[in-house]
């Protein structure tokens, strides 16, 4: 079998499974855009982050031109560039999953004390750790790893072993870009006053109100404690727990206004809003996954 059939047998095999997937030239990377799509003139696809109205058909867009469509992939217009192709790739994000590109030893050796174990696919020189769920992609963020998800591609090396399990925390909180508190009177951002949590915004909550109150104090005294590092990755568990005590309301429950309060906590220490943002998102659909 030739090269380029085994890339279009692969592709052809991971779509059918619900994989979105392309291919990759030489050095690992994606196609280059058509002359339609070159510098983006084409306003970009629909599903990047820059949502625009291009359909090309092409291998264009890198990433965002995976796909799960079999008449696209064994098209004439995708013929060429899987005759050149080196490899295949595919979207974890789009197929729900997170990659972690663990690139050497030491990172191995340490995701295998850090993290829990999961389907493992050896690579040239580490291991892809496998997760089901999809978050934000995010490059080093520690030496040696990459996180590979919604907006990024991995090449496709083969199913590998052991059993899938569910996005951890660890991986989540990974994504959070911690920052050092600047000096006192620099300011970072600011976030807009809003309404604190009281029952009026959590009418399905079965909890008191002291109880709620208390725990959400408690919850933002830590952050703020946070002065010198790691108010991200604190605001991140505060929003996990206190998420996870509201997992058998009926609901609503505020959710979103305690939220708030935990990012103006963080903010408040000096955590760019934009990440303290995202740190508690990520802790509140953590706890919400956990419970389902």
């Amino acid at each position: 079998m030739t090269a380029a059939r085994s890339h279009l047998r692969t592709a052809l095999e991971l779509a059918a499974a619900g994989v979105p997937v392309l291919p990759l030239r030489q050095g690992k990377v994606p196609f280059g855009n058509c002359r339609a799509c070159a510098k983006n003139a084409c306003g970009g696809r629909p599903n990047m982050k820059s949502a625009g109205p291009c359909q090309c058909p092409a291998v264009c867009h890198a990433w965002a031109a995976a796909t799960t469509d079999t008449t696209v992939i064994a098209s004439r217009t995708w013929a060429p560039a899987l005759r050149q192709a080196a490899a295949v790739a595919y979207h974890p994000g789009g197929a729900g999953l997170t990659v972690v590109d663990l690139d050497n030893a030491v990172a191995v050796a340490w995701a295998r004390q850090a993290l829990p174990g999961t389907r493992t696919v050896p690579t040239t020189r580490g291991e892809h750790w496998i997760y089901r769920g999809a978050m934000r992609s995010a490059n080093a963020v520690r030496p040696g790893v990459d996180i590979k998800s919604l907006m990024q591609y991995a090449r496709w090396l083969g199913p590998g072993s052991g059993t899938l399990t569910a996005l951890p925390p660890a991986v989540l909180a990974m994504v959070v870009k911690e920052e050092t508190t600047p000096a006192p009177g620099e300011v970072v951002s600011s976030v807009p006053e809003r309404a604190t949590w009281d029952h009026t915004v959590a009418t399905g909550c079965r909890h008191t109100e002291q109880y709620v109150r208390t725990g959400l104090e408690r919850g933002l005294t830590l952050v703020r404690a946070r002065t010198e590092s790691g108010a991200a990755s604190q605001a991140f568990g505060v929003a996990r727990f206190l998420g996870a005590q509201h997992a058998q309301c009926p609901g609503p429950c505020g959710l979103d206004a305690i939220g708030w309060q935990i990012v103006a906590a963080a903010v408040s220490v000096g955590v760019p809003e934009d990440y303290a943002r995202r740190a508690v998102a990520n802790g509140l659909q953590t706890a919400e996954r956990s419970a389902a």
